[in-house]
């Protein structure tokens, strides 16, 4: 599947999550129902990715860890809090180049309405 087919899905399955359960619960919740919902799907989810940072030569492990990777080629981060700042972009765009993908979604379960806490992030700039 291509990037914009992988995010159609998960935007989709987003969506559906959202207007079930609605806004307000923890983080985790959400993202075993996306995770499950997205394997259901027939895509490959891995939660919980370690991406390490290097550092003068030095591999730091574990510095932070991905939501969720689909199909290896898309990073989803989840929040589920009242407003996004522009740090969870910022962090989302530096997860992206740490794990070399190109396309990343910040999901924010916490907001009214669920497309206004949708945002697609790209790294142009993947090794």
């Amino acid at each position: 599947m291509e990037l914009n087919e992988i995010s159609g899905v998960v935007v989709d399955r987003a969506m559906k999550i959202h207007q079930s359960l609605g806004p307000g619960l923890l983080e985790s919740v959400y993202q075993r129902v996306l995770a499950y919902e997205l394997r259901k799907a027939g895509l490959a989810v891995e939660t919980e990715v370690p991406i390490p940072v290097e550092w003068d030569g030095h591999i730091i492990d574990e510095s932070f860890r991905a939501d969720l990777i689909v199909n290896g080629k898309v990073l989803i981060e989840l929040k589920s809090i009242e407003n996004l700042q522009p740090v969870h972009k910022k962090q989302t765009l530096t997860y992206l180049k740490l794990a070399n993908l190109r396309l990343g979604l910040l999901i924010n379960f916490g907001s009214h309405l669920l497309k206004d806490g949708i945002h697609r992030i790209v790294n142009d700039f993947p090794e």
